[in-house]
């Protein structure tokens, strides 16, 4: 197969167990569909309307595409797909194989396919999604948000350097705020919720430290201003899993639109432009990379994912924290196994298991 245009660097023949299966339950998707007619609807919601009509049309075109390649795929017909067919299957490996599930209410709706499997792990997830939050500004020149960041100590969250350099900065004796500048952490931000109480944001309140050698940032957050109880922090893990490439991990965090590496347009009416709240990411780590601190994996992030963790998806403890993805090729988080004697780590009392 030709090199993937897609955020996910992995080929629909290693994301899918079978290929004919997804391709049938793809179709059966696309028969149950019934657009709304832009007619029934009153002149003031017609064109609207259209516009809906017009997407789903699109989204029906290229997922039956992609159907079609998959079925080439699995019959050994690579040479006979076609533009359209490998555009359609990244479209499905983004909607299906490596998808990127709205939040809601601290929970996600169920899948279909490999991924009915997070059904199991519901509980351990919820917790994990309890415990993620947007790192919020004020003072920022151009931004209200920069990045992910959770919770990994009694007090002190985990995100990215490049994510606390927008509203801190370093003097040779430490880090500090920048002039008129403040950070806070929101643990909701979730699609169609109404303006929250406060009692999910927390104060940053202090930069523990930026990391010498990998991107990433530690930062006190002020939990006893909250209105309910604060949440605790991830259990992160002190040793590896046995099984890297090929272990199965989510991310959450808050996937923003970034046209400098993500989807073309298309891929966007795909779906929805729905960006900036917490979503839940399954994927698999893919490898690590050799002389690097850095773990890749395939799941489905976008601008906006920095900061976040990568979980262990069978016993949710921390694996990498995510710091970016190379469009085509992959993502890169930082396998914090390997900083258990890190002494900025141990300073921050990281809640290691």
């Amino acid at each position: 197969m030709r090199a993937s245009r897609s955020p996910v660097a992995t080929g629909p023949e290693q994301v899918f167990r079978d290929l004919r299966e997804v391709a049938e339950r793809v179709r059966e998707g696309l028969d149950a569909e019934i657009p709304e007619s832009a007619e029934d609807l009153p002149a003031d919601r017609a064109p609207a309307g259209q516009i809906g009509r017009f997407a789903q049309q699109e989204r029906s075109r290229v997922l039956s595409a992609g159907v079609s390649g998959l079925e080439k795929l699995a019959a050994g017909r690579d040479d006979e797909i076609d533009e359209d067919e490998y555009f359609g299957m990244e479209a499905i490996v983004l909607l299906e194989g490596r998808p990127a599930l709205l939040v809601q209410g601290r929970d996600f709706p169920s899948q279909q396919g490999d991924w009915a499997v997070l059904d199991g792990q519901r509980e351990g997830i919820c917790q994990s999604i309890a415990r993620v939050g947007r790192v919020e500004v004020a003072g920022h020149p151009s931004l209200d948000w920069v990045g992910t960041a959770f919770l990994v100590g009694p007090d002190v969250v985990m995100t990215n350097r490049h994510v606390a350099a927008e509203f801190s900065r370093g003097d040779g004796a430490g880090w500090s705020f920048r002039q008129g500048m403040s950070a806070r952490l929101d643990l909701a931000e979730e699609f169609g919720a109404a303006p929250g109480d406060g009692s999910l944001e927390y104060a940053v309140t202090e930069v523990v430290g930026i990391h010498p050698e990998v991107d990433m940032a530690l930062l006190r957050v002020d939990t006893a201003r909250g209105g309910s109880e604060p949440a605790g922090p991830v259990a992160v893990a002190a040793d590896p899993p046995a099984d890297v490439p090929g272990h199965p991990v989510y991310v959450i965090g808050y996937p923003a639109e970034d046209g400098r590496r993500n989807e073309p347009e298309a891929m966007r009416r795909i779906f929805m432009d729905v960006y900036n709240v917490k979503r839940l990411q399954p994927g698999t780590t893919t490898g690590l990379v050799p002389g690097e601190l850095t773990v890749k994996h395939d799941c489905s992030t976008l601008g906006g994912n920095s900061g976040s963790p990568v979980f262990d998806l069978l016993d949710h403890r921390v694996l990498g924290l995510h710091y970016g993805g190379r469009y085509g090729f992959g993502n890169y988080a930082v396998p914090l196994w390997e900083l258990v004697e890190d002494p900025l780590l141990e300073r921050a009392q990281v809640n290691w298991v």
